[in-house]
């Protein structure tokens, strides 16, 4: 365990601790979907380390610190962690949340994130949604759903996100302060895209509603969209 508080890694330091092999969080029973999310979250970004700190009203202090010092700390300072700490914090959403089998089978990463973000910490929700004019929607992550692309070879994130809003009709209410993508994927039979290249920045200009945007014919500021 790692009781001090570790900065995520950046740039060369990034690469010098999660490099190479016994390194990023062990696997074990079916753990893999929230390894994932744990290192996507928490490895290189602190954009959500108010998860780790922030005594929330609804939160949990026991999760969270076996969050913050028994899984992210060490995988910020040494770049590795044992599937006993992720057990660990599996066996407290399990109590947290009447549900067996978050020790021994996969879950949905989102299932996961709702849980933990929202009945164990408490947190607002991180996106608002809107679908073809209708109600707003909160949520925590966004899915990425969309049909079989045959130009879409080896996408990117950037283009993922624009097909799967355009073909939802989906419009960001507002700029999130995190935004959480999940990929598309289909299981261990059938993947969708056998690569995608992480979009290092995401333009999110023509995903927001209501947004001022630049016409493309004359460079004023545009009155109408096109899909």
């Amino acid at each position: 365990q790692a009781p001090d508080s570790f900065p995520p890694l950046r740039n060369e330091a990034a690469v010098r601790v999660l490099r190479g092999r016994m390194k990023g969080i062990q696997g074990h029973c079916n753990s893999c979907y929230m390894d994932a999310a744990l290192f996507s979250l928490f490895s290189c970004t602190s954009v959500l380390d108010s998860m780790l700190f922030k005594p929330f009203p609804l939160c949990d202090r026991n999760v969270q610190s076996i969050l913050r010092d028994e899984i992210v700390n060490p995988l910020r300072k040494t770049g590795f962690v044992r599937a006993r700490s992720v057990m660990h914090l599996r066996e407290q959403l399990t109590e947290k949340g009447q549900c067996s089998s978050f020790t021994n089978a996969e879950k949905d990463p989102e299932e996961f994130l709702n849980l933990i973000m929202h009945q164990i910490l408490g947190i607002e929700p991180l996106l608002k949604l809107q679908s073809g004019g209708q109600k707003e929607q909160d949520c925590y992550c966004y899915q990425i759903f969309m049909d079989k692309q045959e130009d879409l070879v080896v996408p990117d994130v950037q283009q993922l996100v624009e097909h799967s809003f355009l073909s939802s009709d989906l419009k960001l209410v507002e700029i999130p302060s995190c935004f959480i993508i999940q990929m598309p994927r289909f299981g261990k039979e059938y993947k969708m895209f056998s690569k995608i290249i992480p979009s290092l920045e995401l333009d999110i200009t023509d995903l927001l509603l209501d947004s001022p945007r630049e016409c493309c014919v004359c460079g004023d500021v545009a009155t109408l969209e096109c899909s």
